[in-house]
């Protein structure tokens, strides 16, 4: 497979047509609002129009919050997936209160985006219920009339959403599997062309430099068996091989030193390798799926990071689940284990532990902290200092890790 190069090299026409599928998945949803924001603008007094109106445009702007979000990757918290349920919740009985039972219309959303957000069980449980509230309301309600199609049709698009969950996350999965491979063959391949650099020229420079200086103790030799003065043709010959053995030696200390740089961590390759490592002993592990986010100048920091980590809670800490978070300006890995700071633990590639971590950070700017787990254990965090870190990327002490 070829990689595009120049002016090859950019999104095609159906690339840049699916960023837009987000959009108008959106505006398709939020356009079943039309009736109950009709409704509610005919509503029998003025201040119910203004509360029907206003929770419409709420409910719409939550759906479209969550939806967008969802679509652009960004999984919600679980408080923040509370609130906006909650949030249109609230809204979906002010539209019905407003609109009457054409307001039961946003309850069709309400599904959808319980369905989204909720994990599968609570989300099935909370569309079971607003299918029920279709059902009922309509037949306690006075002056509303049983609509069972629309209870119906809530259920249809509760599983419809399912079905578009697991699909986007499917694809996510596979995205991520499909980068951890891409990033472990360019390792190994790095490491292919460092062995073979080491192997063919290495010896190759070390024959020249032991040929150099037996052509120097030939001439040396020569000298003794006959006139001990040189003359200027093998002075000028014994000076040169000097110099070549010496170009030699260089040129094998510096190919040596290329090959031990080209050996480096990168952050891509070390999240493939700590869950091959993690899966491997048999530890859960909540690992982030991409590094896009994280800025060039810290992402060699934070694969060090991530590998001390994962050796630490490999060898000493005795957990069974480790969870590691990354943001743009820190890399966090906790762990249920025995809490026990490694003092002088081996750290690959050089350095003692933590303090060889520590003295990578320091130089990248970044801070190295130990301490309490939420998850009972250590955290190792690797971040900005908090005097420079972005208030609303950084990973927290009191983040919630479940």
């Amino acid at each position: 497979m070829t990689t595009p190069q120049g002016p090859t090299d950019r999104p095609s026409g159906t690339a840049a047509a699916r960023r837009w599928y987000g959009p108008l998945l959106t505006v398709v949803w939020v356009a079943v609002l039309a009736v109950p924001i009709r409704e509610a603008a005919t509503a029998a007094s003025v201040p119910l129009r203004v509360v029907g109106v206003a929770a419409v445009v709420a409910f719409a702007a939550v759906f479209a919050r969550a939806f967008l979000g969802y679509w652009a990757g960004r999984t919600p918290t679980r408080r923040t997936a509370a609130l906006l349920v909650g949030g249109a919740l609230a809204c979906a009985a002010l539209i019905a209160a407003a609109a009457g039972q054409d307001g039961l219309l946003a309850v069709v959303l309400l599904a959808a985006l319980v369905t989204l957000l909720a994990p599968t069980p609570a989300a099935a449980a909370g569309v079971g219920a607003l299918v029920l509230v279709l059902l009922v309301a309509p037949r306690v309600v006075p002056g509303w009339q049983p609509e069972d199609g629309l209870a119906l049709t809530a259920l249809l698009v509760g599983v419809a959403m399912y079905g578009f969950r697991r699909s986007r996350e499917r694809n996510r999965a596979l995205r991520q599997a499909q980068e951890e491979v891409a990033a472990l063959a360019v390792a190994q391949e790095r490491d292919r062309i460092s062995r073979d650099m080491h192997d063919i020229l290495g010896h190759s420079l070390t024959v020249v430099s032991v040929k150099g200086e037996l052509a120097a103790r030939l001439l040396r030799s020569g000298r003794e068996d006959g006139d001990p003065a040189p003359t200027p043709a093998a002075a000028r010959a014994e000076a040169e091989l000097t110099e070549i053995r010496a170009l030699a030696r260089s040129a094998l200390a510096d190919m040596r030193g290329m090959v031990s740089g080209e050996r480096q961590v990168t952050l891509a390759g070390e999240l493939a390798a700590a869950r091959l490592a993690f899966d491997t002993a048999g530890i859960t592990a909540d690992l982030p799926g991409a590094v896009d986010e994280v800025p060039e100048a810290y992402r060699d920091v934070f694969g060090w990071a991530l590998r001390e980590g994962t050796t630490n809670v490999l060898r000493h800490s005795a957990a069974r689940r480790v969870v590691v978070r990354l943001t743009p300006d820190a890399l966090v890995v906790d762990d249920d284990g025995r809490g026990v700071v490694p003092d002088g633990a081996a750290a690959p590639g050089g350095g003692n532990g933590l303090r060889g971590l520590a003295d990578r950070a320091g130089a990248a700017g970044l801070v190295v902290r130990t301490g309490p787990s939420p998850l009972g254990g250590l955290r190792l965090a690797v971040r900005v200092p908090d005097d420079e870190a972005s208030p609303d990327k950084t990973v927290t002490e009191r983040e919630d890790t479940a």
